[in-house]
């Protein structure tokens, strides 16, 4: 497979995912009840085998996608046209299949019943609607977590959510297919967003759609799973790109938009505010009060705005933090504090909840703290950036996102792309895009096509892992055997003296590697 051409990877890669939708129409997450018997239960013979081709049908994918990177990195893969027609080859065949590696897509369905039938998604759990209510089948077929869980999500999902069970009136099959409407339309915004910050940073445009879009986690988890996180990172990075265009008030209000999906995207509020200190001018105490407290003041009003017109109420203020109950064993800081608090409850008989509490607000105390960290290091070169120029915002957006997420106290394989989608956009084949490359590869492989998290399952993903980050070096010392010219290196110039705050430009590696002549002191 070594010697395929991108077309031929292309070719490969929608093998692959053929593979997986036909796998998940056995083996996938079927719904409890199906009136219209298209995803119904088959005998347990079936089933295995379909999971053992949805497996294989993985594996293709995955394979040509790394492939079809290497080539990207060679210049042979052809641009970006090329590579947003593989992207439909590979995305088109999940479209038709069954909820795949996540039962997620039938609490969003029976949260937006509940909406529509006027129960309270803050307080109660899908459990509540009546076996003759709207989304009673997507409610028996939410995950045991989600049943008797309350909404995290902001209203702004959940009207998206509402919409979808009015005009399907509440039957599965067809709400599914809404859900995953809008789950391509975040992949489309995300495709434009990408490609948009890319253009703006001077990245390979190519690259970043390689590892933002094409990416097997992204296929699996958004267009197979559904999971609204898609329809966040989008909004999200709609947000950037109009900041980076100097439209803040514009940028913060998407960013809003993306909080009232999930609560995350908030972090990108910040280094929209560190672009308006970089590119605006006047004393520093003024730039620095309109940089945070225009974003916040626009993203307050916009929260406000929705939950009013949503008519949801405010109830997602206080349910924050119900995700963090769910114990997931990708999150370092509560396995540390289980495992821990464990251990004292042998050695001393203490409960060990409290230990693990403990624990989980330590990880993201350490997270706030590397958040602000990154956002300091859009103005000044810190460590572990000394002596390299100061973070892009945008890139420290992705940096900050992958810290929240490693240390959050529940992770979720489809985590990685709240990072991954912004860094694929500013450094894709730099260190951080190479882990978050190695990392997808391997965590596609940890929920099974049910969305259960079998032992083989988290098995299979080290052995991805640690094959992946051996691949990746040995890839990254290839010598290049592409026939485009190297780049020459940088033209040492004279650094134009600072503004008063003493902040640095806003130009581009490549701006500063073509200037001929030392830049005239203001």
């Amino acid at each position: 497979m070594g010697t395929l051409s991108a077309v031929g990877y292309r070719r490969l890669g929608a093998v692959g995912s053929v593979a997986v939708a036909v796998g998940g129409i056995a083996a996938g997450r079927l719904p409890a009840r199906d009136p219209w018997g298209i995803w119904v239960p088959h005998g347990s013979a079936t089933t295995a085998a379909a999971a053992v081709l949805a497996y294989l049908g993985l594996t293709l994918l995955v394979v040509s996608w790394w492939r079809y990177g290497r080539l990207v990195a060679r210049g042979t893969a052809g641009g970006v046209r090329e590579t947003l027609g593989t992207l439909i080859w590979w995305a088109a065949p999940l479209v038709l299949a069954p909820p795949l590696h996540s039962a997620d897509v039938y609490s969003y369905i029976a949260q937006g019943a509940m909406v529509v039938e006027g129960h309270d998604v803050y307080t109660s759990g899908p459990s509540v609607l009546g076996p003759d209510e709207l989304g009673a089948d997507a409610a028996a077929s939410s995950g045991a977590h989600w049943t008797d869980t309350p909404a995290p999500y902001g209203p702004v999902f959940l009207v998206l959510a509402k919409w979808v069970v009015q005009a399907t009136g509440g039957q599965i099959v067809p709400a599914v297919f809404g859900m995953r409407i809008v789950a391509l339309a975040a992949l489309a915004l995300i495709v434009w967003a990408t490609l948009r910050i890319a253009c703006a940073r001077g990245a390979d445009e190519t690259g970043a759609l390689w590892l933002g879009a094409l990416n097997p986690l992204l296929l699996i988890h958004v267009v197979g799973g559904m999971h609204n996180d898609g329809l966040m990172i989008a909004l999200m990075l709609a947000g950037v790109v109009c900041a980076l265009h100097g439209r803040w008030v514009l940028g913060s209000a998407l960013v809003a938009l993306a909080m009232m999906v999930k609560s995350p995207a908030a972090v990108a509020l910040l280094f929209i505010g560190a672009l308006v200190v970089r590119r605006t001018s006047g004393p520093l105490p003024w730039r620095i009060v309109k940089a945070f407290a225009v974003p916040g003041l626009v993203a307050g009003a916009v929260a406000v705005v929705t939950t009013l017109l949503s008519g949801t109420g405010f109830g997602w203020l206080r349910t924050q933090g119900v995700a963090g109950t769910i114990h997931t064993a990708l999150s370092a800081s509560s396995d540390i504090g289980l495992g821990i608090g464990k251990l004292t409850r042998l050695l001393f008989g203490w409960d060990p909840d409290p230990v693990k509490s403990l624990f989980q607000t330590l990880g993201l105390a350490l997270a706030v703290a590397v958040i602000a960290y990154a956002v300091l290091a859009t103005f000044r070169s810190v460590r572990p950036w000394r002596g390299a120029p100061p973070l892009h915002p945008a890139h420290a957006l992705g940096v900050a996102l992958l810290a929240l997420v490693v240390l959050s106290p529940m992770v979720q394989p489809w985590y990685l792309l709240w990072g991954t989608a912004v860094i694929s956009a500013t450094a894709w084949d730099g260190r951080l895009g190479r882990i978050a490359t190695v990392l997808s590869a391997a965590l596609v492989y940890e929920t099974h096509p049910t969305g259960s998290t079998p032992g083989y399952g988290f098995a299979i993903a080290a052995a991805v892992c640690v094959l992946g980050a051996v691949l990746m070096r040995m890839e990254h010392r290839e010598p290049r055997t592409d026939d485009r010219p190297a780049i020459p290196p940088a033209i040492p110039s004279v650094r134009r003296p600072s503004l008063p705050a003493n902040l640095p430009s806003m130009r581009t590696e490549s701006t500063e590697r073509t200037e001929k002549t030392p830049s005239t002191p203001r």
